[in-house]
């Protein structure tokens, strides 16, 4: 609560009082999608703290980073890309709080099939952990496809106009441009 203070009176700092019932019940969660080997999908929430025991992982390898990695840890493949986040077993694929909304096509309707076997998938006949990685994969590499598709005509134009020879000097601009589209 706010109060005003009468010149001359020293203000009190009152804090808030905070039960530990009130902090607990605020303990961090992932909405998880798993999806198993036969293309079966659930979703559910669960505290980031029983999903790093239930896998066997610890806190790092589960934060959001943007950058594209792929790691192991305990029998588990860990693969992160921008803002896809995805844990592999051996028995199933579980998607956490996956935040793009072009992503929930795919994962509904196409990954299903793709991980029961009913897709194009190279690694189809080799175990379940492949099969995941290469949909995965796939996807991912068609939408940097998609990206570079979009990229590709505005970063032609530029390089165009650098090497245009009405122009006696480098134009700066077109460099910060390319700089800024090699970032993407």
């Amino acid at each position: 609560s706010i109060r005003l203070c009468v010149a001359g009176e020293r203000p009190q700092l009152r804090t808030p009082d905070f039960s530990p019932v009130t902090l607990a019940s605020v303990a961090p969660v992932f909405t998880v999608t798993k999806f198993d080997k036969e293309g079966n999908v659930t979703s559910f929430e669960k505290k980031k703290t029983d999903l790093y025991q239930e896998l066997g992982l610890q806190a790092r390898d589960l934060r959001f980073q943007h950058v594209m990695s792929i790691t192991t840890r305990n029998n588990r493949i860990i693969m992160r890309m921008e803002y896809l986040k995805a844990v592999i077993t051996p028995e199933c694929l579980l998607i956490l709080d996956y935040r793009n909304l072009n992503l929930e096509q795919w994962l509904f309707r196409e990954l299903p099939s793709q991980l029961a076997g009913e897709g194009q998938l190279v690694t189809y006949p080799l175990p379940f952990e492949f099969r995941a990685i290469e949909a995965l994969l796939q996807y991912w590499i068609s939408t940097l496809q998609g990206k570079l598709s979009i990229l590709q005509p505005l970063i032609l134009e530029t390089l165009e106009a650098l090497v245009d020879p009405k122009h006696s000097s480098v134009d700066r601009s077109k460099l910060h441009i390319l700089l800024q589209n090699g970032k993407s």
